[in-house]
């Protein structure tokens, strides 16, 4: 069996997520029905990992394993056949081949993700961004993400009764920019809970709006208490960036 890798992109407004679920449409459905159609067999597909309902995949990776050794041509004709079958909101960049060993999910060393929020009203951007009005103290919101980097349990963060073993995540990267229309926030970890960038999000908002303190915020981190943090933020403001490999 030759294993191959997926990269592919999705606009997540018009799916429950990238995993497979019965009570809805989803990418990770779209596309095992894209390649068992065109492979003319049942394909199985894991993905790097799950992304919620209405979240959006800049850069996404997924494998799929078949008995055939497939060349750079194929492999191309693959893509464009795909991209052909598949609804617009997904794309696929490439297909290739990848050790046996390498997996889609756990082989990925940091995922990245940004939220956006747009200041201003912008019919443009009102499917990708969050759009909120009111002064915002950045200084402090980038004080208290700078803390983020310190934490190993993101239980205050997570999605309750999940079904994960642990809520321990390393964040490497934390922080708020501001830009021409409005501010982007950028989280970089080694896995990612269930809600987690949505709801550290919104309790950094509450920070911005002087809600909560930077010593409340350390509480509400020790709590270990989901209900202590802030409200989830929108999910169409939310993207998965980036996924790194130790490709070799």
């Amino acid at each position: 069996m030759a294993r191959y890798f997926i990269h592919l992109a999705y606009d997540g407004t018009n799916y429950k997520g990238w995993q497979i679920q019965p009570n809805g449409n989803t990418v990770q459905a779209e596309l095992t029905k894209a390649l068992s159609t065109i492979l003319r067999q049942e394909i199985s597909i894991v993905g790097a990992g799950r992304t919620d309902t209405g979240v959006h995949a800049r850069n996404f990776y997924a494998h799929f394993e078949i008995d055939c050794n497939y060349d750079v041509n194929e492999l191309t004709q693959l893509v464009y056949k795909m991209n052909r079958f598949l609804p617009t909101d997904i794309s696929i960049y490439r297909v290739f081949k990848v050790a046996d060993d390498l997996h889609a999910r756990f082989s990925a060393l940091t995922r990245t993700y940004k939220y956006y929020i747009s200041l201003n009203r912008d019919p443009f951007v009102r499917d990708y961004a969050w759009c909120r009005f009111g002064e915002l103290d950045v200084n402090a919101m980038n004080e208290a993400a700078d803390l983020l980097l310190n934490v190993v349990d993101f239980t205050s963060f997570s999605k309750l009764h999940s079904q994960t073993k642990t809520n321990n995540c390393k964040v490497s990267c934390a922080k708020w920019e501001v830009t021409s229309s409005g501010l982007v926030f950028t989280i970089t970890a080694d896995r990612f809970l269930r809600n987690m960038v949505r709801a550290v999000v919104g309790t950094l908002i509450e920070v911005g709006l002087h809600k909560v303190t930077l010593p409340e915020f350390i509480q509400i981190i020790d709590s270990k208490d989901r209900g202590s943090a802030g409200e989830s933020v929108p999910a169409c403001a939310l993207f998965l960036e980036n996924i790194e490999y130790p490709y070799s």
